[in-house]
Parts: structure tokens; C-alpha cells; sequence
């Protein structure tokens, strides 16, 4: 086998212990460091890889190929995928969709000057739904676009659950609306409100002699999370939050219902779906596919910043172009 690609992981959260867990999954790949703000001693790897301190990193420019970013979109990506993109190739996760456009010049214009190739804003959404919704509305210019998510947990809305006086803990679930799929994927092309596409349901730990009615007119009235969408809040005990609700799947389909013909007289509909036991392992499975791709890049000679957009799904495969021919094609 040619060299492997080394990796290298910065942030040991979810995210960054589900790259752990894929990088073991791939032959072509070896993971040379973990990187992390917090004490290495305080952090227990579950492979053999070393860990050490985040400014250790830039020593170490001639031991690593690509670096994966395992970070958070409001605070640390905006920070370290620039920082670290002048000095290696980088694969993120960025996800605040609006400030995409503003992140990726600040990335390009690190990649460009230091000749590394950059992948931003890669996982699922954006990325696995947005290539979807590329291919989609390329091949039915005359349709229209539907995303859902869920059933899943949203961690940000849990978290601001959390942050109610008088809740312990608490999980909540983006759940589609079965009636507005249904009506997309039979071709009637439906206006959907925010409420008419999803629910949200809340369980919910709360302290001894809390006032739930108090908290859960909070939540349900909470705005830019809750006020939008029919909420269900169900108040239960630590013990079954920890037992029946301790995961973090998630998923969601895009769907693009088109039509074709001079008269529009033929209905399609284009639909890709996940359902994920765990949306961190899944997201840095496909972190992991797009540093392959990176690296083959920048092999290549190409420099700058890219997005799931720029990248021919070839690169992502472990097998050589000749055998996806033979195999998969």
C-alpha cells in the first residue's frame, strides 16, 4: 500500500472522537495526534494516538497531511480553520449556513497563501443535502426543494432548554410533520409554514419544586427555537432521560419535486435520506471521506479553498479510479 494519509485531530468532543473512530475504519489513513486546548493528560484517547497541546500543532507541519477541525461553528471554526489553513491542508465542519460565504474567503485566501487545500462546511448539512440539492435542481430546473429533519436530537435547542431557571437537563427532537411530506412527495409542491413542516417535542429533567408550568410556557414561547412550531414538553425524571434518551441520532431527507415535458405533463420526485444512529459519528465519517480528498489534491498541485461543491466524488473513494470503474460505475 502507498504511504497513508496522516491525520490529525483538533478538538476531542463528539466530533472529534467520532474521526478517531473512522480514521480506524479506513487502511489508507493513520491518525498521528490529537490536539486540544485542554491538559493531554486530562484526555483518554480511545485509540493509541497521541494527544497533545493545541500550539504543539505547528511543530509538527512535516508529520501531518491533513488536519480535521472538530470544533464548534459559533466560536472556534471562524478562529482555527484560517489559522490552521495557512500552514496545512484542513477539512471543517462549519455550519452556520448564512456566514458560509464569509468564512470560506477568509479560509481561501489562508489556503492560497500558504499553497494547502481547504474542504469547508463539510458533514451533511450542509454538505451531503446540499450536493442533493445541486444535483437536484440541475436535473429538474422546473421543481422545487423541501428539506426536513429529523427525527433527532437538536443539541442546540436541548442546550437552550438547559439554560431555563430550574431545569437539570433536558433533550429535544426536530420531528417532520407526516402530512407535509406526504403531500411533497406526492407532487403537489405545497407552501409550507415553519410549523406546518416540523414539531419539536421536549423531555425535560426539572428541579425539585420547580414551577413547570413556568418552564414550559418558556419553552414553548421561546423565540428563534420554540414559538415558530407546534411543541410538545413532557416533564420526566433523570433516570429515564439517562436511559430512554442518552443517544444523539438524527437525520432528515431533501426532497425535489420536478416536472418535465413541453406541457409539464410528467411529475418526478428526488429524495435522499439519512437515518443516523449518531449524527457526530456520521458527520466525521464524512469529514474523514473529504480529507482523502484533500489530501489526493493537494497531490495534485491544487491549493485554495473548496466546498462538497468543487470536490468529483472519485477523490472520496479509497479505490483507484480504474477500480470504481470496474466495481461501482
Amino acid at each position: 500500500m502507498a504511504d497513508k494519509i496522516r491525520i490529525a485531530i483538533v478538538g476531542y468532543g463528539n466530533l472529534g472522537r467520532g474521526v478517531e473512530a473512522a480514521c480506524d475504519k479506513c487502511p489508507d489513513m493513520d491518525l498521528v495526534g490529537i490536539f486540544t486546548r485542554r491538559g493531554p493528560e486530562s484526555v483518554k484517547a480511545k485509540s493509541d494516538a497521541p494527544v497533545y497541546y493545541f500550539d504543539d500543532i505547528f511543530t509538527m507541519k512535516d508529520k501531518i497531511d491533513v488536519v480535521v477541525l472538530c470544533g464548534g461553528s459559533a466560536t472556534d471554526l471562524p478562529v482555527q480553520t484560517p489559522m490552521l489553513a495557512e500552514h496545512f491542508n484542513v477539512i471543517d465542519s462549519f455550519d452556520t449556513h448564512a456566514k458560509i460565504p464569509e468564512h470560506f474567503e477568509k479560509v481561501n485566501a489562508a489556503s492560497v497563501k500558504g499553497s494547502t487545500v481547504s474542504i469547508i462546511s463539510v458533514g451533511w448539512d450542509p454538505g451531503l443535502f446540499s450536493l442533493n440539492r445541486l444535483i437536484s435542481q440541475a436535473v429538474l430546473p422546473e421543481g422545487r426543494d423541501y428539506t426536513f429533519w429529523g427525527k433527532g436530537v437538536s443539541q442546540g435547542h436541548s442546550d437552550a432548554i438547559r439554560r431555563i431557571a430550574g431545569v437539570i437537563d433536558a433533550r429535544q427532537y426536530t420531528i417532520p410533520v407526516e402530512e407535509a411530506l406526504e403531500s411533497v412527495r406526492a407532487c403537489e409542491n405545497p407552501e409550507l409554514t415553519t410549523r406546518q413542516k416540523h414539531t419539536r417535542e421536549c423531555f425535560v429533567v426539572a428541579a425539585e419544586g420547580a414551577d413547570l408550568a413556568k418552564i414550559e410556557a418558556e419553552i414553548v414561547n421561546m423565540p428563534n427555537y420554540f414559538a415558530d412550531y407546534d411543541t410538545t414538553v413532557h416533564f420526566i425524571s433523570k433516570e429515564e432521560l439517562d436511559r430512554d434518551h442518552s443517544g444523539i441520532p438524527h437525520g432528515g431527507m431533501v426532497i425535489r419535486s420536478g416536472k418535465t415535458g413541453f406541457d409539464n405533463s410528467n411529475n418526478h420526485v428526488i429524495e435522499f435520506g439519512l437515518k443516523l444512529d449518531s449524527n457526530p459519528e456520521f458527520t466525521s465519517s464524512v469529514l474523514v471521506a473529504y480529507a482523502r480528498a484533500a489530501y489526493r489534491l493537494r497531490q495534485e498541485g491544487a491549493s485554495g479553498c473548496k466546498t462538497v461543491f468543487d470536490i468529483a466524488p472519485g477523490y472520496l473513494h479509497p479505490e483507484s479510479p480504474d477500480e470504481l470503474r470496474k466495481k461501482i460505475l
